[in-house]
């Protein structure tokens, strides 16, 4: 376990922090997190102990990625817990700014999203990609580390920031990690705590329409308008009805595609009870 977690507040700290590690020739991983912590970033954090020589963790819940009608009030803030479980992973360094670190009264401009983030979740959520590149742009900038760390969970949320670094010229290179599901399948959230029992179990629904779609593209079934009525045949089934979108689309641009000849995504997002839910599985024929 280490001790001695550094934990640094403001931005010009860090970065005096970082241009020494720099000096070092230290290769440094970044894991971005809005805190809250569960195993799903936690393996995050092992992906960036086994690549890089120093891990950074950012704990920072960004208002800027929620709409006035979410949950930015009621979104779990338990710093001292998730230290807790970075000292036991072995963290450097953990930066929880305040909210003007990262926005001084001078940085006022959001960053313009790629428009790979106009489809699906920006239909849905409109201005919290451009909230979340801003923040991913500003801490990249504070952070010069070397690999970034995000989740597949986010699929959408990924290629966003990929193509952001590709666009701007970033020199940070971004890995993007496996989903980490719960023993039911329900892949790993902050907000999945927002969940009562039988609405836990009814959310597990969404895990098993991604396998049962595998188990059909598996069988020979590459109709992705076939595949898709009946997902959301199955979520009415079992009682979700508000169901964002169902979309099978290419992994690199996210254009819905008619039909399945080669690696694709499923995308899912649905709402049970107030909790809404992403996922995603890749289907290969």
């Amino acid at each position: 376990m280490n001790e001695q977690l550094q934990l640094v507040t403001t931005s010009q700290q860090m970065q005096q922090v970082v241009a020494q590690l720099r000096s070092q020739q230290q290769r440094i991983g970044l894991v971005p997190t809005m805190g809250a912590l569960h195993a799903g970033h936690l393996s995050l954090v092992e992906a960036a102990r086994q690549l890089c020589d120093c891990v950074i963790v950012t704990i920072f819940v960004n208002p800027t990625q929620f709409a006035p009608n979410e949950d930015l009030e009621k979104y779990p803030r338990m710093l001292e817990e998730d230290l807790d479980q970075l000292r036991a992973l072995n963290v450097d360094l953990v930066f929880a700014p305040g909210e003007e670190e990262i926005y001084p009264d001078e940085l006022t401009a959001t960053v313009e999203p790629p428009a790979i983030a106009q489809p699906w979740e920006g239909v849905h959520r409109p201005h919290h990609f451009a909230g979340v590149v801003t923040v991913v742009d500003r801490l990249f900038r504070i952070i010069p580390a070397d690999v970034a760390f995000f989740g597949q969970k986010d699929y959408q949320q990924a290629m966003v920031i990929q193509q952001l670094v590709r666009d701007t010229d970033i020199p940070i290179d971004v890995q993007v990690c496996p989903i980490v599901r719960d023993q039911d399948g329900l892949a790993l959230s902050s907000r999945n705590r927002y969940l009562d029992t039988p609405q836990r179990k009814q959310a597990t629904t969404i895990s098993a329409c991604l396998a049962w779609a595998q188990n059909m593209v598996e069988q020979g079934e590459y109709s992705t308008r076939i595949l898709v009525d009946s997902i959301r045949q199955q979520l009415r089934e079992k009682g979700i009805h508000q169901v964002d979108y169902v979309a099978i689309v290419d992994p690199t641009t996210l254009a819905e595609l008619s039909c399945i000849e080669g690696p694709s995504m499923l995308l899912m997002a649905a709402h049970v009870g107030d909790v809404r839910l992403i996922d995603n599985c890749c289907l290969t024929p």
